[in-house]
């Protein structure tokens, strides 16, 4: 479940050819794991047609038209722009052929289209004939499947002019940036990353359920309060009660031993009612702001539901001299530098917020949010969370985590300060910092989708993710 990019795919080819596995074993590799995945979904009677391009996208449909009649399929092999071009996929052509097996010319009509036109490599604008080709098998009426990427993706970024529409896409080795980015993601269709015999490594990757299973602390019986931490809330004004609400519920459902929360003395008075489970620190921004160290906490959470920016940034000054780790959310969130501190500082944008925070459009973003992302973790030494669709975790050693949980019900206000929330509990309460925060953003996309299962989406609360955190943490814990 890595990701890479499509340089780094090559260098790992080139690599694999270097100690002995040579490009012509990949391909029969690719092929066969794609024949294994897709027999799985269609049948024998069904009609199958593969367009395979010059390259060795096109070997690797070369290889599956061979698995699939050699399992009976009824599967036609064509080449729209020529026969085999390079050396690899020409052998597994000839042997295709040697075989008894023919080249076919399209039909009208198929059941099922396999796209092998083009791989990583893939430049745009597409060529006239590819885009027709491409028009073509989207206006008809099959199951689209796409090998290792829809042709007129670009596998690093999400720009697209015409793509093939993908149902299914099977990435070879592993995914490629294009299939968590704006742009480009819904061309994917369902996504599926299939071996081809070679080692899985790099600091990209897919945060999956085994991934949280491995990392969620146990509680131990003996544990008291303060044994899961104690974090400090630095939210709200009159006008957003609202948030602190949202960001303490989530907290106190994510698992903290206690929380304290800076709010005003209104804001104070809704909170006693709703969340007794809480402490409150009178006038806790203003003290942070002249210079009040925070005493006692294991972590800070800052920003929801704050107005002053002025206000704000001096309590940063003094956070920024503590030991503790801090979370940065809405009103926390501007565009400065990043002092160096041994405690992590975590930064929650949107892509909106990230554009203030970056200069870079948000069209921009939405099209490379993996590497923006990266970019802004390396160059400011912070935790970055770019929320949104397929949420962004970009450490500042140049790891990187793509969440895979959530759905469309979290757009709605007062999510992301749920997810805060649950962001000072798991960092005051985890002893590894990078789980706590995949595990958070894992668990929060996980509530999400454990209320859609039974319920309209667009009906779902930013209040109902706290409520779901309760079934969704028992499988884990």
């Amino acid at each position: 479940m890595h990701i890479y990019h499509g340089f780094e795919i090559k260098e790992i080819d080139a690599l694999a050819e270097t100690n002995g596995l040579d490009t012509a074993t990949l391909m029969e590799n690719a092929g066969r794991s794609i024949f294994e995945a897709m027999r799985e979904r269609i049948s024998t009677n069904q009609s199958i047609l593969i367009l395979a391009g010059r390259g060795n996208n096109g070997g690797d449909g070369i290889v599956l038209a061979r698995y699939l009649k050699q399992n009976g399929y009824n599967v036609d092999l064509t080449f729209p722009l020529g026969e085999s071009a390079t050396d690899v996929a020409a052998k597994h052509l000839n042997y295709y052929k040697n075989c008894g097996y023919e080249i076919a010319e399209r039909k009208d009509t198929y059941d099922v289209i396999v796209d092998a036109l083009f791989g990583v490599g893939i430049r745009l604008p597409l060529p006239e004939q590819v885009t027709e080709i491409i028009e073509w098998a989207n206006a008809q009426n099959a199951c689209r499947i796409a090998i290792d990427l829809p042709t007129g993706v670009q596998g690093d970024c999400g720009r697209v002019e015409s793509a093939f529409e993908a149902d299914i896409t099977y990435s070879l080795h592993g995914y490629k940036p294009s299939a968590f980015t704006e742009g480009s993601v819904e061309y994917y269709g369902d996504k599926q990353a299939l071996t081809i015999g070679l080692a899985q490594s790099g600091n990209w990757k897919v945060w999956q359920k085994e991934d949280v299973k491995r990392t969620f602390p146990k509680r131990p019986p003996n544990g008291n309060k303060g044994t899961f931490g104690t974090g400090l809330l630095v939210a709200g004004c009159d006008e957003m009660p609202g948030s602190v609400m949202l960001a303490s519920l989530g907290a106190m459902r994510a698992g903290i031993g206690k929380l304290a929360v800076a709010t005003t003395s209104f804001v104070t008075s809704i909170m006693a009612t709703r969340v007794p489970e809480c402490t409150y620190v009178h006038n806790g921004l203003n003290l942070l702001a002249t210079g009040h160290k925070p005493e006692g906490y294991k972590a800070v959470a800052i920003g929801p539901g704050l107005e002053d920016a002025e206000v704000v940034e001096k309590a940063l000054q003094t956070l920024w001299n503590s030991e503790l780790p801090l979370i940065l959310d809405a009103g926390a969130l501007q565009k400065r530098e990043y002092p160096t501190r041994q405690a992590p500082i975590v930064v929650t944008p949107h892509p909106k917020e990230f554009s203030m925070m970056t200069g870079l459009p948000v069209e921009e973003i939405q099209q490379n949010r993996l590497q923006v992302a990266s970019d802004f973790a390396l160059d400011h030494n912070v935790i970055t969370v770019l929320k949104g669709r397929n949420t962004v975790i970009a450490f500042p050693d140049g790891q990187l985590l793509v969440n895979p949980t959530g759905n469309v019900a979290l757009a709605k206000g007062g999510t992301g300060d749920t997810l805060t929330g649950m962001l000072l509990a798991f960092l005051s309460s985890y002893d590894d910092v990078k789980a706590a925060v995949a595990n958070a953003v894992y668990l929060h996309g996980a509530s999400a989708d454990y209320y859609v299962k039974n319920k309209a989406a667009a009906t779902m609360l930013a209040s109902d993710v706290s409520e779901n955190l309760a079934y969704v943490m028992k499988e884990f814990e």
